[in-house]
């Protein structure tokens, strides 16, 4: 299937020179000029087309997704490396970790080679808009909702795919230049067994917006959750957790279907094999390998943020904060951060298959997808 264009004029506003911002640009504020968009119905997909980026107009009040919550999203990132050329990082790990989320929403699959070659083909379109920055990147956002016009609880049977591009700064303002705060909640729950915590869904988020907001006013970024029985360390909301021992470990909770799988976190994994390993982290036993100096690191790792380190721990019973080591960016996690960020950008040797060039393409010769 052909995808098809209409884009943008010159004189429709259309970015005619390289994305060059004086000021520092916020994370997932701005947008290219155009969108992916295809929609399924009777069992395939079709109509893939690039187009302005704008309202979504078969979007009926009465769509599924806005009543039950099936709406499912991924994240990635281009950089632009040396040779000019951009890069996306381990986008076929995102087209299996939709996959996944559909699944467990009752979602139609998007084919792998139709959600690669559909990124490829918006970030060439747009690749103008590739924000010349240190630290930026474009941040990709593909999504998929259930668009049926129907009031009954069931799963869809029209979807649409949609992906569109943000030129976007660091996640947190001012970069990986010092460590954050998290709240660990014995109130506040992510998701349950059985439920759909390993899936990227739009309710989870939705879901944590009132525990985000209550950490924020303990100024704190994010929270820190724990499974339902308040006894396990499992995610940071936007990102995995890890924390490194003394002698150098580095803990990522075990993975559970509580617990969506960060990228990030497979990529340390494979990366730092002999170093990284996954346990149950009992909450007390970390508080207290914390206090004790047997933790000495600890933070979060996700595709926006990538690394971030933590600071100290605060708590929703009036516990005193805790610090973790000094209170700064440790050395185990700068190497992680400086690693990764490398890889991704061209600077260091990615392992086979983890990155994926955008090729230049022509619109005046429709791109050929597949989505059999």
């Amino acid at each position: 299937m052909h995808i098809n264009y209409s884009l943008k004029t010159r004189a429709g506003g259309r970015r005619t020179e390289q994305f060059r911002p004086t000021d520092a640009i916020p994370f997932g504020k701005l947008r290219s000029d155009h969108m992916f968009l295809m929609d399924y119905a009777d069992g395939e997909w079709s109509h893939a087309r690039i187009v302005p980026y704008g309202s979504l107009h078969n979007l009926m009040p009465g769509a599924i997704c806005l009543h039950y919550g099936q709406g499912i999203f991924e994240g990635l990132k281009a950089h632009k490396h040396p040779d000019g050329e951009l890069y996306t990082f381990r986008a076929d790990q995102n087209a299996s970790r939709l996959n996944r989320s559909a699944d467990i929403m009752c979602m139609p699959h998007v084919p792998e080679d139709a959600f690669l070659e559909s990124i490829d083909a918006l970030l060439d379109i747009d690749r103008l808009w590739y924000p010349e920055q240190e630290e930026a990147s474009m941040y990709v956002r593909p999504c998929m909702i259930g668009t049926e016009d129907s009031i009954g609880v069931h799963p869809s049977a029209k979807y649409t795919f949609c992906l569109f591009l943000s030129p976007s700064g660091p996640y947190y303002p001012g970069g990986f230049t010092k460590p954050i705060d998290l709240l660990i909640s014995k109130k506040f729950h992510r998701a349950a067994p059985g439920g759909t915590g390993s899936a990227k869904a739009a309710g989870n988020y939705g879901g944590s917006l009132r525990a985000g907001k209550f950490a924020e006013n303990l100024h704190c970024k994010q929270v820190l959750y724990l499974d339902v029985y308040n006894e396990h360390v499992e995610e940071a909301g936007a990102m995995n957790h890890f924390h490194v021992t003394k002698d150098g470990k580095i803990v990522i909770p075990e993975f559970t279907d509580t617990i969506l799988r960060s990228i990030t976190a497979m990529s340390l994994l494979e990366t730092e094999k002999g170093r990284v390993c996954q346990e149950p982290v009992p909450i007390q036993a970390f508080i207290d390998d914390v206090r004790d100096g047997r933790i000495t690191e600890a933070g979060g790792c996700g595709t926006a943020a990538v690394i971030t380190a933590v600071g100290s721990y605060h708590f929703d019973d009036c516990t005193p904060p805790l610090r973790i080591g000094n209170g700064e960016i440790g050395p185990v996690t700068r190497e992680m951060y400086e690693k990764l960020t490398a890889i991704q950008t061209g600077r260091a040797e990615a392992p086979s298959g983890w990155l994926r060039k955008v090729q230049r393409r022509s619109p005046a010769h429709p791109l050929q997808v597949s989505v059999s």
